[in-house]
Parts: structure tokens; C-alpha cells; sequence
């Protein structure tokens, strides 16, 4: 599961722009499972179990990242951007940066602090103030590489953080995906559907046609969610901790989760000796906001691994906490469909 989050999130997907995700996905679960692609680009897959449930499961993770898109090209051939998704300026400038249509390396560039004023240290970054720099002249040459609307990811850069942490870009939801694959590639007790889904970060737009076309009754999402667990931050701004387990929700901006599921998450997790914590503040959202109010309705709680940094170049895990999200979504499905 690990080799699959690091190959994941070493591939470029910002949120319209799935289609190397979707295929490295696709090579590894091929002959597994039947699976489709939707018109939208979200993967959808079934996993035909040893027993078929009178209801109906989908467990879902997110394939975009977060990211840049290209606006317009300067006479000295630096680019314009604009974020696509909720990505803070602060963490963009000065960093590497990919053109995802053919791999073009770029540098995300500012004002020198040497040039700046005292009024200008003090103010927060602004995106318009940025530029990228591909080493182009002329926007001419620049015209040559990119286009505007290209794509552009943060630059890949896995690696281990002592001996039990990640670090990289997309681990958010990546890691999700991880999970998913790797119970696809298990012998399933119960028919499952998944699905993978496109645009969770600019408006949850895959997971609504992927519930709408699987119509399940109940749901998971496999997530990552904010851990604000540093030196300068103490109580509940803190949110979930690195180390302390799957993060299972109440509550978040857009879903008041179901809550026989959010019980029986912890109910599962102290019976089989998981590590489960939940989030001291109500932040944040993702793909159940949409697949909860699909169809007639569904019942649907998140699981999700603790990231420090998210939805920066830099996003920091802790490999115990996927394993125990592992664990708890595998022996959380047959109880679900007890219930």
C-alpha cells in the first residue's frame, strides 16, 4: 500500500486532469475487477464478492490534487496563474513546479525580499503578484512549451521522514486511492462498489455523477484531513494528531455524518485494537458532502489519515495512521451491511 501511495502521488493530477491517475490505476487493478469510466473521467469499479447484500455500498477517494492553471504569458515569457483548488499563496512561491501537458520544470517566482519595502514584508502573498519562470525569454519561446488553461503540479518529491512519516504533494487523497486499490486486490466477503473520483477540490463534481450513477445506500469516503498538531498550536486548533490513528468525523462544513456509522467506526476500532481518533474543530469537507445528498439519500461516514501542511508541495503522513484507516474500512463492511 505504501509503494502505491508513493507511485500515486508522484504522478500529476490536478483537479480536471486526472488521466495519468486514472491509468496508472487502472494497469494495477486491470483483470481484478470490472471497472468503467464515466463521462465526467471518474473510475468506477465493482468488486464482486463471495455474498451479494440487499443494499448497496460505495466507498469513494478522490484522484485530483490541488494545484495551478496558466492564465497568460508575459512578453518576457513568464506565465500568469490562477490556483485551482484551495491552495494558499504562501506555499507556492518559490516553489518547483511541473507543466503537466509534457513535463516542462518551471519555478515559481516573486519580488526578492532585498526589494521589497517594510509594508510589503508584512502582507500576506498574493497569487496576481506571482509569476512562473520555465527559463523562457520571450513569450514567444514561452508559447513554444505551454498554452493558456495548461495544467501545472507542484514539483513530485516523495520521501520518508524518519522512520514511520511521508512526505510529498497529493497525498491528499492519494493515499485513499492507495487504500482502495489494495482492497481490490483482496477477495472481498461483500459485492463493493468504488470510485474513484474527479474534481473533489474545485466543488465535489465527480462524487455527485458517481453516487448519482451507483445509487448506493450506504457510503465511505477514504480521506485525508488537516492535522494541526505543531509546536505553535495547542487544544481543539490542533484538530487530529499524526500518530493517534484514523480520523473519523462528526461533522465537517459540508455533512453531518451519519451517526450509527461514526459509532460503529469506534465500536469496530476498540474491539479490533485500532487507533481511531476524531476532530476537535467542524473544518473542512469533502466528497460525502455530495454523496450523502445523492439520490434518495445516503448514509455515509469519512475515514480519514491525518496530513500535516495539506494542500501544499509538502503534505506530511504518518504510515501508521494509513494502516489503521486500512484496517478500519476492511472490518468496518461487513458490519455495515448488518446493520
Amino acid at each position: 500500500m505504501l509503494r502505491y501511495t508513493e507511485e500515486l502521488s508522484s504522478l500529476n493530477g490536478v483537479s480536471g486532469n486526472e488521466d495519468d491517475v486514472r491509468k496508472y490505476i487502472i494497469s494495477v487493478i486491470d483483470g481484478k475487477c470490472e471497472y468503467h469510466t464515466d463521462n465526467l473521467g471518474n473510475l468506477i469499479v465493482f468488486k464482486k464478492g463471495k455474498k451479494t447484500p440487499e443494499k448497496k455500498l460505495m466507498i469513494a477517494a478522490h484522484m485530483d490534487e490541488v494545484g495551478l492553471i496558466v492564465t497568460y504569458i508575459n512578453s518576457d515569457g513568464t506565465l500568469c496563474f490562477d490556483t485551482v483548488g484551495g491552495v494558499n499563496a504562501d506555499v507556492v512561491a518559490g516553489r518547483q513546479v511541473v507543466i503537466c501537458k509534457n513535463g516542462s520544470k518551471g519555478v515559481v517566482g516573486s519580488k526578492a525580499v532585498h526589494n521589497m519595502s517594510d509594508s510589503e514584508r508584512k502582507e500576506s502573498v498574493k497569487v496576481s503578484k506571482l509569476c512562473i519562470d520555465i527559463g523562457a525569454t520571450s513569450k514567444e519561446e514561452a508559447e513554444k512549451y505551454v498554452a493558456l488553461g495548461d495544467f501545472v503540479s507542484f514539483s513530485p518529491g516523495f520521501t520518508r521522514l524518519g522512520n514511520e512519516r511521508i512526505c510529498s504533494k497529493a497525498l491528499d487523497d492519494r493515499i485513499g486511492c492507495a487504500i482502495m486499490i489494495d482492497m481490490i486486490n483482496k477477495e472481498p466477503e461483500y459485492d463493493i462498489y468504488f470510485a474513484f473520483t474527479v474534481q473533489e477540490e474545485i466543488g465535489l463534481r465527480g462524487s455527485s455523477t458517481a453516487a448519482f450513477a451507483i445509487a448506493p445506500d450506504f457510503a465511505i469516503v477514504l480521506e485525508t484531513t488537516t492535522a494541526s498538531d505543531i509546536s505553535a498550536v495547542s487544544g481543539a486548533q490542533r484538530v487530529c494528531e499524526l500518530g493517534k490513528g484514523a480520523v473519523v468525523s462528526y461533522m465537517d462544513r459540508r455533512t453531518i455524518y451519519d451517526k450509527e456509522l461514526y459509532e460503529l467506526c469506534f465500536t469496530v476500532a476498540k474491539e479490533n485494537n485500532i487507533a481511531c481518533q476524531t476532530k476537535t474543530m467542524v473544518a473542512g469537507g469533502n466528497d460525502s458532502g455530495a454523496i450523502h445528498i445523492s439520490g434518495k439519500g445516503v448514509r455515509t461516514i469519512a475515514i480519514s489519515a491525518p496530513c500535516r501542511y495539506l494542500h501544499s508541495p509538502s503534505c506530511v503522513a504518518d504510515t501508521k495512521d494509513i494502516d489503521a484507516c486500512s484496517k478500519l474500512v476492511n472490518l468496518l463492511v461487513p458490519r455495515i451491511f448488518e446493520l
